[in-house]
């Protein structure tokens, strides 16, 4: 049996050659493909177009934020999910690995949005009716603030503003779009096409409603969270939850146990939100959306996966692990396990998978987590590995790997 210091040190297999990494770089992974499709496509038919008329400039404009928010639906994204995962193993392992990066759908998102603002401001500046001018350069100031603060840069540093100005903006948006389209005197598809929009923005706001729950506190660095209000979510999906709805909102995946209602979240202190969470353990809390599929779910793809979890991680991987619907081998890298999670949960990680990796940071150190991703997915003779981890340490492994000629998937904080 490999050792831990042994799988530290394991051999990494070369690089593929230089054409085929080019593929996998940062820069050119799916997400910004798929934007960059979506961008293709309007200048294609720009070109095509010639000199559109005002009409196709509001056809083309409402069809590309319709996409933007389509795709952002609950259900939709189920949809892609499903359909991607239909795959048998059977297939070829380079159509499979492809498929895999559904996940990477908010290139479609950033697309649309960029497309349909650049359409709209066009429609704008060739408007010559004072009301649609003042509603179309309202809305496009409007469009152009919602874009500039969901760039990585502003985003990252002020996520909380960046979540509210997407939500209110985006409400004032749509509100702003029906009364252009309203103005403009416009057709049933126009009608048709704006609703199918608004119910599926109002659709998670209707399911929105504050539930009990139970706080497991095993440390102060983290809260299991149970609740059981009459939903068993399918493993592999998130639940957004919230203590004030209209302000912000949080993403945890939820592990179901087999054959038991309800569910759990692992909540782990990673800012002042969940830090306030853990320290005043609410009894209710808000919740509202339907639950909906994640990175993880991508493991029935393939015939044995890796998953490699760091801290809070586990939490993600873990409803997979508990049923075992994929063979699977666990890489677990967080300080002092039983301490921080309790003795129970890592028992439990235990029973199901009896020869995971848990390397315990505050005695070993920090590992080399590509290499120990490697040991594992070459041991167990896996197809792929799934990261769960920071942004940093995520990119890094999933990079590492498919350098190497080895699929890799973690999440791309697209949102």
């Amino acid at each position: 049996m490999t050792t831990s210091l042994q799988r530290q040190s394991v051999e990494l297999p070369p690089r593929t050659p230089a054409a085929r990494r080019l593929l996998k770089h940062p820069r050119l992974m799916h997400y910004n493909r798929l934007a960059a499709l979506v961008l293709s496509a309007n200048l294609v038919f720009l070109y095509a177009s010639w000199t559109p008329s005002a009409r196709t400039m509001g056809h083309a404009a409402l069809a590309n934020l319709a996409l933007a928010i389509l795709v952002r639906q609950q259900y939709v994204i189920n949809l892609f999910f499903r359909l991607a995962t239909w795959a048998p193993t059977s297939w070829p392992l380079k159509v499979r690995w492809t498929l895999g990066k559904v996940y990477h759908f908010g290139g479609l998102h950033v697309g649309g949005a960029l497309a349909g603002a650049g359409w709209f401001l066009a429609l704008t500046i060739t408007t010559s009716n004072g009301p649609l001018m003042a509603v179309g350069w309202t809305l496009t100031a409007l469009l152009a603030l919602i874009i500039a603060t969901a760039l990585p840069p502003f985003r990252a540093r002020h996520h909380d503003h960046f979540e509210k100005i997407h939500r209110f903006g985006g409400w004032i948006a749509l509100a702003l779009f029906w009364t252009h389209t309203l103005l403009a005197s416009p057709g049933p598809a126009e009608v048709t096409v704006l609703s199918v929009v608004t119910f599926s923005v109002a659709l998670p706001w209707l399911r929105l409603r504050k539930v009990g729950v139970r706080l497991e506190r095993p440390s102060p660095h983290v809260v299991l969270a149970r609740f059981d209000h009459g939903e068993t979510p399918f493993a592999g999906s998130s639940t957004a939850i919230s203590r004030s709805p209209l302000k912000e909102w949080h993403s945890f995946a939820n592990v179901p146990a087999p054959g038991e209602p309800g569910f759990r979240l692992t909540i782990s202190r990673a800012g002042d939100w969940t830090g306030d969470f853990i320290d005043d353990l609410p009894s209710r809390v808000w919740v509202k959306g339907i639950t909906t599929a994640g990175v993880a779910n991508i493991e029935t793809l393939f015939k044995k996966v890796v998953y490699v979890a760091t801290g809070s991680g586990i939490g993600p991987c873990l409803p997979h692990l508990l049923a075992a619907e994929v063979p699977s081998r666990l890489v677990w890298a967080t300080r002092d396990p039983r301490t921080t999670y309790g003795d129970a949960l890592v028992e439990e990680i235990l029973a199901v998978q009896p020869h995971a990796l848990i390397w315990d940071t505050s005695r070993d150190g920090k590992p080399d987590m590509v290499r120990l991703a490697y040991a594992a997915y070459r041991d167990f003779g896996a197809e792929a590995v799934i990261c769960i981890s920071n942004k940093k340490l995520t990119w890094q492994v999933v990079h590492g790997l498919e350098q190497r000629g080895i699929p890799a998937y973690g999440a791309i904080w697209d949102s």
